[in-house]
């Protein structure tokens, strides 16, 4: 490491520690925030017990408009996370009774007449298409939330399990045909052309499906892991419900595993410029497998775990040109790579059973945090000078709230067993690990060089006008009349505050520079997302319980 690198990653470690030293957080009310705001995402008919209520029903028909494929896209652009995104508009007359490749409806097994209900779930960010990989992604991650820290949530329990619960209804729904995962509902051109509010929405409700014919691996093994993830979660209090959940992952695995293929290439076009699976659709099977041996302990399954592992970071390699591992997949996690998340999870089997047969799990899974520490000589993550991590594509709070909701959950796994970790010369104790994940905590709260909280609704400087169309919008309550997919322009080009709060969304965040400017069209800064919140609840729920020294 050179002179100049070892002065700036030190300075880094200055700043982590003394944020911590004047940090003075409500952890409690940002975590109740935290799992508000996917009740502002919700998609369908709302209960009674809607707290967010400026939003209202939307998506109602969801499901209705199988065999309605939109023609083949002209070009295709990316995903907006990660680079830049074109969206060409739509023109009437381009919907059709076929399938995306021209092949007859019948070929899929759907006709018209086939309605199938996909009411319900989560609008994934700004938008109003069901994503299904990101929210499957989400969903399980808000049930290792529950699993690993809901002791600590107090009463916001409930409404974790209702945010779960929200999802996993409509999982069970995107799965109820056999030989068939519904993977996205909602035209993404059509949608990203308009500026409406949800509950206005008149774009193609296009159902996406996968098959045998067109799979889908990795999304449909996502949605496995968080029906097996949820299964737990509801078991001490739902033990029907629970057992229906896993007994639907394990099908929803099986049929992932036995029509291996990504959606990539069967449903690109419709996918690609917004979640497209840059990493292979590998580390989602051996994921969800992970997650349904922890649920059932079924021997298969820690099998199939064993046998596949071995090719992951040969798999990893044939998408290196794409991903940009610079630090090694064993350090890469988020909704499209889960390997770090799976050598942690895993490793969390392993430590409890006492086990001297670690695998490649626990030495990659202590690679992985040595990637993250900033004292680390193998550190690959950047940061920024008020100490915010930092890797490459858009919306970077995923990255903060996904890697340290690992080291966290790995800090607790250690502290059970009595392991520290050796980055070289460095020592990272659990205590460290911990400190880190509440720094990064910290900084989103409002602990960084603009003083300001990147959940809304958290202190009382945040950001006013955010990246989503619900909030940006007046109301239905406000403005009862429509307003058209191009009738909301004004709003999203306006310089005032969006007139809704969307209480505990947190943004893209701040740059490199620890700059943020809030303005509505930088989406990659100022667009929530429930993969960003998702992993946050559990962090903040821990934090709740354990605040500073």
């Amino acid at each position: 490491m050179s002179v100049l690198k070892r002065v700036v990653v030190f300075g880094v470690v200055i700043t982590m520690v003394m944020v911590m030293r004047v940090a003075s957080h409500d952890y409690g009310d940002a975590l109740t925030k935290s799992i508000l705001f996917f009740e502002g995402q919700r998609s369908g008919k709302l209960p009674p017990t809607q707290r967010m209520t400026w939003r209202k029903d939307s998506g109602l028909r969801d499901g209705f408009q199988i065999g309605l494929f939109r023609k083949k896209p002209t070009s295709v652009f990316k995903n907006r996370h990660l680079q830049y995104a074109n969206y060409p508009p739509v023109v009437s007359g381009q919907l059709v009774g076929a399938s995306p490749f021209g092949r007859p409806l019948t070929s899929l097994g759907l006709t018209t007449a086939q309605p199938v209900d996909l009411v319900g779930g989560y609008y994934d960010a700004g938008d109003n298409v069901k994503f299904n990989f990101p929210m499957a992604f989400s969903t399980t991650m808000l049930a290792w939330s529950v699993l690993d820290f809901g002791n600590f949530m107090g009463p916001d329990l409930p409404h974790a399990l209702e945010a779960i619960k929200w999802a996993t209804d409509y999982f069970l729904k995107a799965t109820s045909i056999p030989g068939f995962v519904f993977v996205q509902v909602g035209d993404p051109y059509g949608d990203h052309n308009c500026w409406e509010r949800p509950e206005d929405m008149d774009t193609p409700r296009i159902p996406y499906a996968a098959s045998k014919q067109f799979p889908g691996s990795e999304v449909s093994a996502e949605i496995a892991a968080a029906l097996a993830a949820s299964s737990m979660v509801f078991r001490p209090s739902n033990p029907a419900y629970s057992a229906r959940l896993l007994k639907r992952a394990a099908m929803v695995f099986e049929f992932a595993d036995a029509n291996r293929g990504s959606y990539n290439d069967t449903l690109g076009p419709w996918v690609c410029p917004f979640y497209c699976d840059f990493s292979g659709y590998e580390d989602e099977l051996i994921w969800g497998a992970a997650w349904l041996y922890k649920a059932t302990k079924t021997p298969n399954y820690w099998s199939y775990i064993v046998q596949n592992i071995s090719d992951l970071e040969k798999n990893a390699a044939e998408h290196a040109d794409r991903v940009g591992y610079g630090g090694g997949s064993f350090a890469e996690f988020g909704w499209d790579t889960k390997n770090a998340g799976i050598n942690i999870l895993v490793s969390k089997l392993l430590l409890s059973n006492n086990t001297s047969d670690v695998g490649p799990f626990i030495p990659n899974a202590d690679k992985f945090v040595c990637t993250v520490l900033p004292e680390s000589p193998t550190v690959y993550v950047s940061y920024s000078p008020g100490g915010l991590l930092f890797k490459p594509g858009g919306s970077n709070l995923q990255h903060a709230t996904a890697l340290s909701f690992l080291l966290l959950a790995y800090a607790r796994y250690l502290n059970q067993s009595n392991r520290e970790i050796h980055c070289g010369n460095v020592v990272a104790t659990p205590a460290r690990l911990i400190q880190f994940a509440r720094g990064q905590v910290d900084y989103i709260l409002g602990t960084n060089p603009l003083k300001m909280s990147y959940m809304v609704g958290y202190g009382s400087k945040f950001p006013r006008k955010i990246h989503h169309r619900g909030s940006s919008l007046p109301s239905v309550d406000q403005h009862p009349a429509s307003i058209n997919c191009q009738g909301g322009a004004p709003y999203f080009q306006s310089n005032d505050p969006n007139p809704n709060l969307l209480i505990g969304a947190v943004v893209g965040g701040p740059d490199r520079g620890d700059s943020y400017s809030d303005s509505r069209a930088d989406f990659v800064h100022t667009e929530p997302t429930t993969y960003i919140n998702a992993p946050l609840v559990g962090l903040l729920a821990y934090f709740r319980s354990h605040p500073p020294l």
